[in-house]
């Protein structure tokens, strides 16, 4: 009997430690969790603010968005003036190139949807008021740094008889196939039907952006 004391002392000891190191074992086991829930937690925190806080520029169905402005590519054919009527009419004006940029997207857009050499589009810019002087519908004047004028344009034509004494004054853009240099601006008389490039600012939303 005597020699039985130090199992049971042995029995007891590792009783004593499995119970201490389960303890540790769940308290481990606790802390991770708890440390899980409050990543879940600030995931979820900065989900709800990327989704409020992001912000995302949006267009109205048949506008296309880039750059933070809204385009569309009219189908009719009118007048400089008439196209103009209808880009206000829809909440905007006849386009305003303001970089090389922005030249670039419309030139490469209009490869898309010429569907032929004459299917050419009105822009805001004008010399109508005093000729040589050329300013955006918007009032403000040509950067001189900013053209892309076509080759030997504008050249202002008044007609194969004179027909139209006050020349050309209104422009237009495009070259099915793609323009050298992105120059293919072209000035032209302002009663010719052409399509129309209309811009307006894109609407800034909150939402995710992806």
């Amino acid at each position: 009997k005597l020699q039985m004391c130090p199992y049971f002392l042995e029995l007891f000891w590792f009783f004593e430690n499995f119970v201490l190191i389960s303890k540790i074992f769940v308290s481990l086991i606790l802390k991770s969790a708890v440390e899980n829930m409050r990543t879940r937690e600030t995931l979820k925190t900065q989900s709800y603010k990327n989704t409020f806080n992001d912000p995302c520029y949006k267009c109205e169905e048949g506008w296309e968005q880039h750059g933070g402005k809204c385009y569309y590519f009219s189908i009719n054919k009118s007048s400089w003036k008439q196209s103009r009527d209808e880009c206000r009419a829809k909440g905007g004006d006849l386009v305003k190139i303001d970089s090389r940029e922005e030249q670039t997207f419309l030139e490469r857009r209009l490869k898309d949807v010429m569907n032929e050499a004459e299917d050419k589009f009105w822009i805001g810019l004008t010399d109508s008021a005093v000729e040589g002087r050329w300013v955006w519908a918007d009032g403000s004047p040509l950067n001189e740094r900013l053209q892309f004028w076509s080759r030997d344009e504008p050249d202002n034509w008044t007609g194969t008889d004179g027909e139209h004494p006050d020349g050309e004054d209104c422009v237009g853009m495009g070259e099915k196939g793609g323009a050298k240099d992105l120059k293919c601006w072209f000035d032209a008389f302002c009663s010719k039907p052409h399509r129309s490039i209309c811009e307006k600012a894109a609407v800034k939303g909150q939402c995710v952006c992806v």
